[in-house]
């Protein structure tokens, strides 16, 4: 099957038609968090091309209240990865030090380090794309950014690039927001880094759909069996 990404006229890529062979399930099943990007560049068309893709998200009253702002000037970058980093490094002591364990899940230990591959690297990555919206009644509209936001991310996979959604900027919010033009009524939600991967798109880890899929109503166990999962270890 083709994965959709191979559409190229000479060593241009067709922007027009890279992406749209890949199968819906597919794309849905093999999109996953990817953290190591490559420095190169990408066609701005491409990234409005994933960001349309986002605005065929649900959203209450097709209110339609997202902005999609892709950075590319590497002066912005290197604020943004300043500040991004300084948010992230204190988060992710405790992961650090739990994995000195060799109890620690190798799993989770590979997530940890591709997550501290992205911030150290953040400011490499091509395109810093930010998801911001109309405040409605005084809170942003998550219900319909966050679909958005999975659509883009669908969009990059479909596309062939790597992606993934983190928050972490938001402790600098206001000031990030100030700089990219955003507003009070109109603050971003995410940052998806966007680039070319180092690493290949698959299937993640996922416990099996009978683990949580239930008919009627959810049987005391499972609730019992998932209360007893909270004290993991982070």
């Amino acid at each position: 099957m083709s994965d959709g990404t191979e559409v190229v006229k000479g060593s241009e890529i067709d922007i027009e038609q890279i992406g749209e062979s890949l199968g819906l399930l597919e794309g849905i099943r093999t999109t996953r968090a990817i953290r190591r990007l490559k420095s190169d560049p990408v066609p701005i068309e491409l990234i409005r091309k994933v960001c349309e893709a986002g605005t065929f998200a649900p959203n209450g009253g097709n209110r339609q209240p997202w902005f999609f702002v892709a950075v590319t000037d590497q002066e912005k970058r290197n604020f943004i990865a300043d500040k991004y980093r300084e948010t992230f490094l204190p988060y992710i002591v405790p992961a650090i030090e739990a994995a000195k364990s060799p109890d620690y899940p190798d799993a989770k230990r590979r997530n940890m380090k591709a997550a501290i591959y992205l911030a150290e690297h953040l400011h490499e990555a091509p395109v810093h794309l930010f998801v911001a919206g109309w405040t409605r009644r005084g809170q942003p509209q998550s219900q319909a950014l966050f679909p958005a936001i999975q659509n883009v991310l669908l969009g990059c996979r479909a596309v062939g690039l790597g992606a993934s959604l983190t928050t972490s900027h938001l402790a600098y919010g206001k000031e990030i927001d100030a700089m990219l033009g955003l507003s009070v009524d109109t603050p971003s939600i995410a940052l998806i880094p966007i680039g070319w991967p180092l690493g290949k798109y698959g299937r993640p880890t996922r416990r099996s759909i009978d683990t949580c899929f239930f008919v009627d109503e959810v049987p005391a166990q499972a609730v019992t069996a998932h209360s007893e999962k909270k004290g993991a270890t982070p």
